[in-house]
């Protein structure tokens, strides 16, 4: 803090200030004066000696005093603040269970995975996001193609969801240009873009942009290799381009029969298979079906650690049906497309809405080719898989979504007690979850 606050203020160090100035004068001059004329004099001895000797002590004075006057300006001003101690404890208390909370892998992609992210932070803080690199439109599709750089926005929007920042940091990098040739394109982007231009790879920028912005959790691409996504429509045509797929198959008036990915040997982040290793539990959806989920699933590695892994594993359903996508998608026939890109048996629970829309929401809906998706849950319990039915529909602006604290809770609650109830290590941390999703 400046000198001039301190002057400015009523703290009373002024004069002690004044008082240690007179004094540093008193002994500069005493000695300079004792040196000049020598001191031979006995009577000189003690006359200079006590000068200096009372110069010292005006410096002392005012160090004990300025420090003293000091203090309690600054316990005057704190008798404003206010400190709860059971709030600080709490603070201090959920802050350690959340780092000791369950290890939690999210697979997929889109808006759907990081409004997930932003519920399941607040019940742990053992999260990574497995995110698709296959976007090609958009901000992303044109950094992309003018970079060569792997598609930024599914990455920053995770990240996001998962940090601690400021209202206007969040803003600022969600802001996409209107005017000029950056118009359409986020910041976050370019933010994102510019970190790695300046790191040895996109992980190391993802990491960058984590450590700046302090997030929960990480967010890790599924492959650092530039992929493309392809998909095979029932009429026998292959389209190229995640962007493309849902067009053509509206354009063909045909289904997505299958998806893949080119180049088909891609590697996946070291990290992310590591993570799903020591996962408790592992989560799909919600997202795009065959653009955001299915895709990270195209990963060898991923596929194959998703099916030796011993966490408890959960399909998060859509609430809608996406026109191009999934037209008259039942829940059962999402998790059979699954099945078919990457095996059965990796689904142990189906998170599903029983929710409904007024019916004036709903046309509107269906006027955009999307309807509520079916649960069809006697289909679904024939794979082996549990089903999981509550009310999960949010309207937020006149938009169908997901409603998230309701999602998580479901979620963390799952899996404290089908995953780590019986688990001595982690029976506090059970019992403090459980008296935390009745709080929220």
């Amino acid at each position: 803090m400046k000198l001039k606050f301190w002057l400015k203020e009523k703290t009373g160090i002024k004069r002690w200030l004044f008082l240690g100035i007179i004094g540093v004068i008193i002994i500069i001059l005493g000695i300079s004066r004792a040196i000049m004329i020598g001191l031979t004099d006995l009577h000189n001895i003690y006359l200079y000696t006590g000068i200096i000797s009372f110069g010292i002590f005006c410096v002392f004075l005012s160090v004990i005093k300025g420090l003293d006057a000091v203090l309690t300006f600054i316990n005057r001003e704190c008798d404003n603040v206010t400190f709860d101690s059971k709030e600080i404890a709490d603070m201090i208390y959920e802050k350690r269970f959340l780092v000791r909370g369950p290890k939690v892998v999210v697979i997929g992609g889109g808006t759907g995975l990081s409004n997930l992210l932003r519920g399941l932070k607040r019940f742990t803080s053992n999260i990574t996001a497995i995110v698709t690199v296959a976007d090609d439109g958009g901000g992303s599709g044109v950094l992309r193609d003018d970079l060569g750089m792997l598609p930024p926005g599914d990455i920053r929007n995770c990240i996001l969801a998962l940090a601690h920042t400021e209202p206007v940091m969040e803003e600022l990098l969600q802001y996409r240009f209107t005017d000029g040739r950056l118009k359409g394109q986020s910041f976050g982007n370019l933010f994102l873009a510019a970190m790695d231009g300046i790191s040895e790879n996109f992980m190391e920028a993802v990491q960058k942009v984590s450590s700046v912005l302090a997030v929960t959790g990480k967010v890790l691409p599924v492959t650092l290799k530039d992929v493309t996504l392809k998909a095979r429509l029932n009429n026998g045509n292959i389209i190229e381009g995640e962007s493309n797929i849902p067009k053509e198959a509206i354009k063909q008036n045909s289904n997505i029969e299958r998806v893949f990915i080119e180049p088909r040997d891609a590697r996946a982040l070291r990290e992310a298979v590591l993570a799903i290793k020591d996962a408790d539990a592992i989560i799909f959806g919600p997202g795009s079906l065959y653009t955001s989920i299915i895709p990270n699933l195209l990963v060898k590695e991923i596929k194959e650690e998703v099916h030796k892994s011993s966490a408890i594993k959960i399909y998060v359903s859509n609430l809608m049906t996406q026109k191009g996508e999934t037209d008259d998608y039942t829940v059962k026939d999402h998790i059979k497309a699954i099945y078919n890109h990457a095996g059965k048996g990796i689904i142990d629970y189906a998170i599903v809405n029983k929710g409904t829309v007024d019916n004036d929401l709903e046309e509107k809906y269906k006027k955009k080719g999307a309807t509520l998706v079916k649960v069809d849950k006697e289909e679904i319990e024939k794979l082996k898989i549990k089903v999981i039915e509550a009310n999960l529909v949010k309207v937020k602006g006149g938009y169908i979504r997901h409603d998230t604290v309701r999602m998580c809770r479901i979620i963390i609650k799952t899996i404290m007690e089908k995953k780590l109830c019986y688990d001595r290590k982690t029976m506090m941390e059970y019992f403090y979850v459980l008296n935390r999703l009745r709080k929220k």
